[in-house]
């Protein structure tokens, strides 16, 4: 899926994203805002925000940055932010931000959206400075399954969607240095979905 399809497909979500998201994904993106422990005057990255649906689950006192490569979304956004929320039009393969910029960072339903979740994955690794950690919410083919002709098939109807089922969190954040998985949590569809906490030591 590259970012051009990319745009159009979530063009189109826009206006809808968050009243189907919202009830299906609400408690998970709670729970990994949770994982997370923010405190306060913490730097909070979010990296392919969309309407901005984890923006009224943070708590007050942190400084957050929200990104998004599309402005529809972008714009769904801002309508729910806090005064600690700036906002920037950028694409979440690419940061436009330097090494260790952040103390947190939230990758909710992102990396199984971008063109390249790895790629999505290692931009928001780079800014997030050492002692700091992320947390992902999102769905990952599990590790030990084979990726069978008919998931293959189910798969590619599913990214006409906007998002691919057959990417495995192993592929999604192996590479970098200095990573300790702190949580590995089961979520939505009995397991499909996964929340995860990241440690940068």
């Amino acid at each position: 899926m590259n970012n051009e399809r990319n745009l159009a497909i979530y063009r189109a979500w826009a206006p809808l994203y968050a009243f189907v998201m919202r009830p299906l994904s609400g408690a998970a993106r709670r729970r990994a805002i949770e994982l997370l422990n923010l405190q306060l005057g913490e730097r909070v990255i979010i990296p392919g925000v969309g309407t901005g649906l984890d923006l009224p689950l943070l708590p007050r006192g942190v400084h957050v940055t929200a990104t998004d490569i599309n402005l529809a979304m972008l714009n769904k956004a801002r309508l729910k932010a806090k005064d600690q929320v700036t906002f920037a039009m950028m694409d979440a393969q690419a940061l436009q931000f330097p090494d260790a910029s952040f103390e947190a960072a939230i990758l909710n339903l992102i990396v199984s959206v971008v063109p390249d979740g790895a790629a999505a994955f290692r931009e928001a690794w780079r800014v997030l400075r050492p002692g700091g950690r992320a947390v992902i919410f999102d769905k990952f083919l599990a590790e030990t399954s084979a990726l069978s002709t008919v998931r293959r098939a189910l798969g590619n109807i599913i990214s006409a969607l906007g998002t691919d089922p057959n990417r495995r969190l192993s592929d999604i954040i192996g590479g970098v240095s200095g990573l300790v998985v702190e949580r590995d949590e089961a979520s939505l569809l009995r397991g499909q979905y996964r929340i995860v906490l990241l440690q940068k030591t």
